[in-house]
């Protein structure tokens, strides 16, 4: 069985609610009944391979020369519960089915949905939805799109159980 899957974006996600406008979406599924939403979150965004981490690395020394964000927030903290953050994540939101994260910049506004769903295989929906605030965001997310391909096939790849 395949551990990943490319999806359509549920359509209560192209509606609106998360962000103001949307530019960008993908979704990507796996499967895992073993652990909770919150070791799920832990397993897909806070456990990034080694060369994740290196392209996170060289992502930020270069968009630190335009002025984006790549410092840890003032409010950053660890705790399971809105304003905190999983791994870089801030949390938005937390149901017991639905973590929003994210984060907002200068460039564009993302958040990343993971969702639970009563289903036997591919239960796991990571829906990633971006908004940009203005054409450099547009032009970034150009450059990134390869690559946040392969980072979010395998962050989603770490919550397969």
């Amino acid at each position: 069985m395949k551990k990943i899957r490319q999806e359509p974006t549920p359509q209560e996600y192209l509606q609106g609610g998360l962000l103001d406008q949307l530019d960008f979406h993908d979704t990507f599924a796996t499967t895992n009944h073993q652990n909770s939403l919150k070791e799920i979150a832990h397993l897909i965004f806070d456990n990034p391979t080694d060369w994740i981490k290196g392209l996170f690395t060289v992502r930020n020394k270069l968009v630190r020369l335009v002025g984006l964000k790549t410092e840890i927030p003032a409010d950053y903290h660890k705790n399971f519960e809105p304003g905190g953050y999983i791994g870089f994540f801030k949390i938005f939101s937390i149901s017991d089915t639905e973590l929003v994260l994210g984060a907002d910049d200068s460039h564009l506004n993302f958040r990343a949905v993971l969702k639970i769903k009563p289903q036997p295989t591919f239960n796991i929906k990571v829906i990633t939805l971006v908004q940009f605030n203005n054409s450099f965001g547009r032009f970034y997310m150009k450059i990134i799109k390869p690559f946040h391909r392969l980072v979010i096939m395998q962050l989603v790849k770490n919550g397969y159980k």
